[in-house]
């Protein structure tokens, strides 16, 4: 690029060149003034200009020596004209005095023993204006920014932008190696305009070839490869490698995947795909606890091998015991599950699991096991569904007496995951939808079970200070009986799941007699305002309502109860520790303020 941009002769001297000499004395040296001056009074840069200066760096940390004062101001230089660039500026002028002499006119063998001021003296001149444009030839389909046209600002950051789309626009179209073949930027000071013709490069139409390991790793070769699930022999896109990339990451075996394409092309245009691959430590241990005044303590951990037989298969037991010291009695869950990757193809996970828990909940006591298995399937970047069949046998105790259960299920799944953090969102949404059929073989009717989560984050504000969230659930148990149900696929509310302020798995359904049971219909509704007051702390007000009914077709069978509070965050590095104070607004299940404390947001 051709400019015009007046400096003192020496802004090209690098600064290290500077800091290199020696003789200038070791003492300790105090800057007391860095001066900005602006030609007809303050600049519409200045915030900027200030921003990009090493020299208002350095006095800021008090690194004022002459040394480091002498090689910032040079620098400073490059970094003031880039900064009129990015806005329009090409016919300014930059000076930086020291001491009254310009920066770039000291002799580097006579650097000053003290530095007391430094003067910035920025002109910005004219704002130039786009006028002859050229950027060709261009991929089919390819638009250029909006900001690149003719008699509009011109900023340097739209010409990058514009050149990037261009080249990308035939990468996307299988020209691998499209690249800019050559440029010409002109600034015209006479009626302050800029021109530009670029002419880009594509390169012959690349396929992919062979996917190359170049790093050792535990897991196979051919399990990589299978995973990343190359298209070899396709015309080449950026977006499959990205995928390509992403599905290696989501195993979990892998601490870094970089995967780059070969410099050269093949003369029957195949290009391989170089894979750098650093394996993860295979076996992790993780643990959590929840607290809360009614339900008690909740413990688990986990237990994680990434790479089980040298194919990336996770196996991972988990372990919980919950409502220590809690209403109810301690509820225990132990479980075992191995996924496989890419077992039916490259976007999908088979997996098999086998549970037992123990629920002593306020309203039934069960001992169950559940053996199962399925696949998952990544169907885009924020979608996935999963689909699998189970084994359940249950033993029961509840209102309706002792019983057994034998459930054969068929779970399925869609989920879309929208939000910017899965720990701490503050825009975006997330929905996921679970249908259960299931066929009773002992003491259960047939029938489908379905359950909804919806949650949506907008937030507010400088980045995001002020979040609203909100939380919309939705259950039904559709063609079994109340009595011919098992209660683990019933619905609840009350707890920290559902509605804070009232205590867990309060609301049911009333038997009569002081009998009751889960309801076959559920709504959950839950709002927050989460303001961040430092960094690291935040307070949250929220408010939630819950609604159970013995008939999944939500008539005048069911209750609602609410409650309310406020909660205090505090960000750490795997999310943010939870306080939440609430107390009942609404129904006759409350009993007193509760309070929650957990690791990450309520939802």
């Amino acid at each position: 690029m051709r400019f015009h941009m007046r400096v003192g002769s020496w802004a090209g001297v690098a600064a290290s060149v500077v800091i290199g000499i020696s003789g200038a004395p070791s003492a300790l040296w105090a800057l007391d003034s860095v001066d900005f001056r602006f030609a007809n009074g303050e600049s519409e840069l200045a915030e900027d200009i200030q921003d990009v200066s090493l020299v208002a760096a350095a006095k800021d940390e008090g690194r004022t020596g002459p040394r480091s004062i002498l090689a910032a101001a040079l620098a400073d230089y490059a970094r003031i004209v880039e900064t009129l660039y990015t806005h329009g500026y090409y016919g300014g002028t930059v000076n930086i005095l020291v001491d009254g002499r310009e920066a770039s006119a000291i002799p580097l063998l006579d650097v000053p023993t003290r530095i007391d001021t430094v003067a910035i003296v920025v002109d910005r001149g004219p704002q130039f204006r786009f006028g002859r444009l050229s950027v060709a030839p261009l991929a089919p389909g390819t638009e250029l920014p909006d900001g690149f046209g003719p008699g509009k600002k011109a900023r340097s950051p739209v010409i990058r932008s514009t050149v990037n789309v261009a080249v990308d626009g035939w990468r996307e179209v299988g020209y691998a190696k499209a690249d800019v073949g050559a440029q010409t930027v002109t600034a015209q000071h006479g009626d302050s305009t800029l021109s530009v013709d670029v002419r880009i490069a594509p390169g012959p139409k690349v396929r992919f070839g062979d996917l190359v390991i170049t790093d050792p790793s535990a897991v196979r070769a051919a399990r990589i490869q299978r995973i990343a699930g190359l298209p070899t022999g396709e015309v080449y896109s950026p977006d499959e490698l990205r995928r390509a990339a992403e599905r290696l990451r989501r195993t979990g075996a892998f601490a870094s995947v970089s995967l780059t394409e070969a410099d050269l092309v093949g003369p029957d245009g195949s290009m391989d795909v170089e894979a750098a691959l650093v394996d993860e430590k295979p076996r992790r241990f993780g643990f959590g606890a929840e607290l809360s005044s009614l339900e008690g303590l909740m413990l688990s951990g986990f237990w994680l091998h990434r790479n089980l037989l040298g194919g990336a298969e996770r196996l991972r037991f988990d372990a919980r015991v919950s409502n220590i010291g809690g209403s109810s009695g301690i509820d225990y869950f132990a479980g075992v599950k191995l996924e496989i990757p890419a077992a039916l193809g490259a976007d999908t996970t088979a997996f098999v699991m086998a549970e037992y828990e123990l629920q002593d909940e306020p309203s039934y006591f069960s001992e169950a096991v559940t053996v199962g298995g399925g696949v998952t399937w990544r169907l885009t970047d924020n979608i996935s569904a999963e689909a699998g069949i189970s084994y359940s046998y249950s033993e029961i105790s509840d209102s309706f007496g002792d019983r057994t259960f034998q459930v054969v299920a068929f779970p399925t799944s869609i989920t879309r995951d929208k939000r910017d953090d899965v720990l701490n969102a503050t825009k975006g949404t997330y929905a996921k939808l679970e249908l259960t059929p299931f066929a009773g073989l002992q003491g259960s009717d047939s029938g489908t079970r379905v359950y909804t989560d919806i949650r949506a984050y907008q937030g507010f504000g400088e980045e995001d200070g002020v979040v609203v969230a909100g939380r919309l659930q939705f259950g039904a148990v559709l063609g079994a009986g109340l009595e011919k149900t098992r209660p683990e696929y019933l619905f609840y509310s009350g707890g920290p799941g559902t509605v804070r302020g009232q205590p867990y798995q309060s609301l049911d359904v009333d038997l009569g007699s002081g009998d009751s049971s889960g309801g076959r219909g559920f709504v959950g509704l839950s709002t927050e305002l989460r303001v961040a007051v430092t960094q690291s702390i935040g307070v949250v007000g929220f408010a939630d309502a819950g609604y159970v009914s013995a008939d999944s077709s939500f008539g005048d069978t069911g209750d609602w109860h609410a409650g309310a509070g406020l909660g205090l965050r505090y960000q750490t590095g795997i999310g943010p520790i939870r306080l939440d104070v609430a107390a009942p607004v609404s129904g006759d299940t409350g009993d007193g303020v509760q309070f929650y404390i957990g690791i990450g947001q309520a939802f």
